[in-house]
């Protein structure tokens, strides 16, 4: 193994969580690291603190109205910031901004080589449009990611994948017409889960149409569904030749999660990583950034988010 990957790790980021006992709490990030150090494999990477963005960068993905909401609701910390989901906890506007600025600080990193690869555990807010929040997710640091890359780096041809058990749709639909955002998403069948899109024969609109590949996996899908299914996903990504990739690697997608039925093992998720590192480094320099996105099954999220650290450590 070699130094360079960067893995952003401490309180700020942890602190993005619905209070204790719920899903998705502010102990996430703990215990993917408690498993890191347990290993060693903290050793091998390079730790980076959380970094917080301004409104304006908020604002390059999500309406000026929704923002604003969220830092009202900020204060107060009641209420939710969609139609039941999401509720909102006194500091949640400042615990998103760090989701989002650690994901774009990544992203610098990468691009500056300072780093090869990065991976932030607290990210991957695939539900989040542009005007709400959605499934846990206030701010959609994916789609912050895929404008910044854009509007700032002036990159155009982005991959997006997507592991998470639950459809990507706040990404998908974002960028449904847009021919340059290639994406890719492996995710439990919508008829069975939330939230309940992602249909095979939604492929993009418009010229968009075919730089879209969802792939419905049935209930109960096991390592043995996954892998024929992740060829699909490899050898679509590979067509277009990417600039850089974002790599969603939700754990909720592993046997045993409290609110999915899937069945893959953490093994699956470390080969998706290793191999979107080969399709990185043959198209666009190395450029991955890995999100931890869900995962509520603590033990399962600690060694399938390891297993990608680990995969992208690799030579």
């Amino acid at each position: 193994m070699s130094t360079h990957v960067c893995v952003y790790v401490g309180d700020e980021l942890a602190r993005y969580g619905f209070g204790e006992g719920h899903p998705f709490g502010p102990d996430r990030l703990g215990a993917f690291w408690t498993q890191a150090q347990s290993t060693g494999l903290d050793q091998h990477v390079i730790q980076c603190a959380p970094v917080s963005v301004g409104q304006d960068v908020i604002e390059r993905f999500h309406t000026p109205e929704y923002v604003a909401r969220v830092i009202r609701q900020s204060v107060s910390g009641e209420g939710y910031l969609d139609g039941g989901d999401t509720p909102a906890f006194p500091g949640v506007y400042a615990a998103a901004c760090f989701v989002v600025g650690s994901v774009l600080d990544a992203i610098e990193r990468i691009l500056n080589g300072k780093c090869r690869q990065a991976f932030v555990p607290i990210a991957g807010l695939h539900h989040a449009r542009r005007d709400s929040a959605a499934g846990f997710c206030v701010f959609n640091d994916c789609g912050i990611a895929i404008e910044t890359l854009r509007q700032q780096h002036g990159l155009r041809r982005i991959a997006y994948v997507d592991i998470d058990a639950h459809h990507g749709d706040g990404v998908f639909y974002s960028f449904e017409s847009d021919a340059d955002l290639i994406f890719a998403d492996l995710h439990e069948d919508g008829r069975f889960l939330y939230p309940g899109t992602g249909r095979a024969e939604e492929t993009g609109k418009g010229d968009a149409r075919g730089t879209k590949l969802n792939v419905p996996m049935p209930p109960a899908a096991d390592d043995e569904q996954f892998y024929p299914a992740w060829e699909r996903i490899e050898s679509f990504i590979g067509q277009y030749n990417p600039e850089f990739i974002l790599f969603q690697c939700g754990a909720d997608s592993i046997a045993g999660d409290p609110i999915t039925h899937l069945r893959y093992t953490p093994a699956a998720h470390g080969h998706a990583a290793q191999r979107l590192k080969l399709l990185a480094e043959k198209h666009c320099q190395g450029r991955l950034l890995a999100m931890g996105g869900g995962g509520y099954n603590r033990g399962n999220l600690a060694l399938a988010w390891s297993a990608v650290v680990k995969a992208l450590l690799e030579e």
